[in-house]
């Protein structure tokens, strides 16, 4: 049996998994895969080995602007832990990758009966609720500058290696603002040696300057993933 590369999965012992594991679905998202829709019941849980997920708030405009992304250290469809069975939030692989599937149904059964699975899933949930109140605080309280090196970080952390497949078009959304101003961005960042930035693809080059210009935008979640669940991301 070959342990799952999700790090919440992960916590699990041996023999939990092997009792869980014939409730999953091994599978890869493309990239643009829709995870759940506003409004819709949450038919499952992804548990992510690799990729990038994407928690889009929208308005009855269509407006939209990103408030969390999800990787390897966690899942989608936090709502379903919560007894909610859906969101007026839209979810979406943003860049592809593998997960471990599992129907809502079978996610409130095994959280019955694996209560250590149960504390670990509302841990993830409370984690992912100080990520979505750190993204109000930057937007609210940051400029564009620290805001767009604080996404890079974020993409990052749950992407293995330094190329992340991210177009101007998703920062623009992550940010919540036009494309024109990312480009200007971008260009700055690039200017101080902190990426590289090419058409769909962004090089982190210098991580500590990264962080230097996110300042204070980054790092509580991060800090609290760590407290709670004892491993960086």
């Amino acid at each position: 049996m070959i342990p799952p590369q999700n790090k919440l999965l992960r916590h699990l012992t041996t023999s939990e998994w092997s009792e869980l594991e014939p409730l999953f679905v091994h599978e890869k998202l493309d990239r643009g895969h829709v995870l759940h829709q506003p409004g819709e019941p949450i038919r499952y849980a992804h548990f992510f080995e690799g990729g990038l997920s994407s928690e889009i708030a929208l308005n009855a405009d269509d407006e939209r602007i990103e408030v969390g992304c999800v990787g390897h250290e966690g899942y989608s469809g936090v709502p379903i832990a919560l007894s909610v069975n859906s969101t007026p939030h839209q979810s979406f692989m943003e860049v592809g990758g593998s997960a471990f599937r599992i129907a809502t149904a079978d996610l409130l059964s095994a959280m019955e009966a694996f209560p250590r699975f149960r504390t670990l899933l509302l841990q993830f949930a409370h984690v992912f609720m100080i990520q979505i109140a750190a993204t109000a605080l930057a937007d609210g309280r940051y400029n564009i500058h620290q805001r767009l090196a604080r996404w890079i970080l974020m993409c990052h952390d749950r992407l293995d290696g330094d190329e992340l497949p991210l177009t101007h078009e998703f920062l623009a959304l992550m940010l919540g603002v036009r494309r024109s101003s990312v480009t200007d961005t971008l260009h700055l960042l690039e200017g101080e040696g902190s990426i590289k930035a090419t058409r769909g693809l962004i090089v982190v080059r210098n991580r500590h300057r990264l962080e230097n210009v996110a300042g204070h935008s980054y790092g509580v979640p991060e800090a609290e993933y760590k407290r709670i669940m004892g491993a960086d991301l």
